[in-house]
């Protein structure tokens, strides 16, 4: 008993540990604390603060919302829903940007969604765009990841996929087919919450497995959300249509600074590379150089150098970092866009909020600012810059905010979709410090132990030139 004690106060000081390095570096957050989950909810999902806006950056978000209007009709929602969407949007200007494309049922997933939704209705909204990461792996963890799902504790293959197509290939590997299997790796896993979920989803192919879970979440949401809200879940793949929308545009700033100028691209780099080495160093990795390859299912990494993008693994060129190759292979998806990327043309560029997880608090100022020193260093583009450093709230922790025990796949299966206006009125009237739980995937994260020891000594403070665009 002593030892689970014992545990107990090490994961509630952990916890306490976190939420004051969240103050220090956010402290517009402290109020929240002690207040219903619902009132930080409404404050993300409240409009930023509207100054001057940059010429380049009406144009970003004129080309999002082109998007955003593309994908909801090729999602088969109506004109006029999609208009609203557009209109919702503009007004509102936030983005979820936490959850990994993962079926609805994934409880990270679902209940992301429903503190959206919970900020979305204190605001009286009624649509909801969320952007999903599809350039993760089908396999994240050991039976865990969007290639997984989790039925009465035990593992479901959802592909029904052998470990050799599974390890190492993304969501966005091709060519299929892919279908849904459920598949369960034990024989005592629940039989009707499979045959429900294969009588309920597509039983065609697909290219991708993206598109069988996008494809999956058209139809899964209304059996689990109900009808309040119209949804629309956009991913890389419409990320990679909008880059090739800036690009593809001679006079956008996306192709002018990005492609055409020649120090804005390695000044980014060496940002990046000069994080590494300092005392924010840990949040912002350079994984790749603004896009992955896709080969052959497989996800790898590019350097740029000397004008060229290139397969480290081989030394091989990919392609030549100008507009022509990289339009020609966004529309191939063999190039597809970075994190870093994404968030410019989603984000830094439109001048939206992006709400995700535990280490986006930290690594999405830092890309910021990463962006906006080689903009100082090209002398270029004072208004955006002015606007960047004003900014009201850019990003914020909106994703696995709630931690509920309840299995949303067991509520769907009960028939509790109809009560999410009653779990959404629940779960909003939850103290914030209680509604977060043991905040697992901060505690657990020696990133953010680190964090803590380094504000705690003053090697790192929100008053230094690396948090200005915080």
């Amino acid at each position: 008993m002593n030892r689970e004690v014992e545990e107990l106060a090490a994961g509630a000081d952990a916890k306490q540990a976190v939420l004051g390095s969240l103050e220090a570096l956010y402290p517009w957050m402290k109020p929240y604390h002690s207040r219903p989950i619902r009132d930080y909810a409404f404050r993300l999902f409240t409009a930023p603060a509207s100054g001057p806006v940059p010429e380049i950056r009406l144009r970003a978000f004129t080309k999002l919302l082109d998007i955003i209007r593309k994908a909801a009709t090729r999602n088969g929602l109506s004109t006029d829903t999609a208009s609203e969407i557009c209109r919702d949007f503009e007004r509102r200007r936030v983005l979820q940007t936490g959850p990994h494309l993962f079926l609805l049922m994934e409880p990270e997933a679902y209940y992301t969604h429903i503190f959206s939704l919970l900020g979305l209705s204190a605001h009286g909204c009624s649509t909801y765009v969320s952007y999903a990461v599809s350039t993760v792996n089908l396999v994240e963890k050991p039976r865990k990841g969007p290639g997984w799902l989790t039925v009465d504790g035990k593992p479901v293959n959802v592909f029904g996929l052998s470990r050799s197509r599974m390890i190492g290939y993304s969501l966005l590997a091709g060519p299929g087919p892919y279908r849904f299997e459920f598949l369960p790796t034990e024989p005592s896993t629940r039989g009707d919450a499979l045959t429900l979920l294969r009588s309920l989803l597509p039983k065609t192919q697909f290219e991708r497995p993206a598109h069988a879970i996008k494809a999956a979440n058209l139809i899964l949401w209304p059996k689990m959300f109900g009808g309040r809200f119209a949804f629309l879940q956009i991913d890389d793949e419409d990320v990679a249509d909008l880059v090739a929308d800036h690009l593809s545009d001679a006079n956008s700033w996306l192709r002018m600074r990005l492609l055409e100028d020649p120090k804005f691209a390695s000044n980014i780099l060496a940002g990046i590379d000069a994080l590494a080495s300092g005392p924010w160093s840990g949040w912002l990795a350079r994984g790749t150089d603004f896009f992955w390859l896709y080969d052959n299912g497989k996800r790898l990494p590019l350097r740029l150098v000397a004008g060229e993008l290139i397969d480290p693994a081989t030394g091989t060129k990919v392609a030549c970092f100008t507009a022509p190759d990289i339009l020609e292979r966004l529309a191939n998806r063999s190039l597809v866009p970075n994190l870093l990327l994404m968030f410019l043309v989603l984000s830094i560029l439109p001048g939206v909020r992006a709400l995700g997880g535990s280490y986006q608090p930290i690594y999405y100022p830092l890309m910021r600012y990463v962006v906006c020193r080689a903009l100082e260093t090209t002398g270029a583009d004072e208004d955006l810059l002015q606007a960047l450093a004003t900014d009201d709230v850019p990003g914020a922790w909106g994703h696995r905010v709630i931690e509920c025990d309840d299995d949303p796949l067991k509520l769907f299966l009960n028939g509790s979709n109809g009560g999410v206006s009653d779990l959404i009125d629940r779960l909003g009237d939850i103290a914030f410090a209680e509604a977060c739980g043991s905040m697992k995937g901060f505690v657990t994260d020696p990133s953010w132990h680190e964090l803590h020891s380094r504000l705690r000594q003053g090697l790192v403070t929100p008053a230094d030139a690396e948090w200005a665009f915080s």
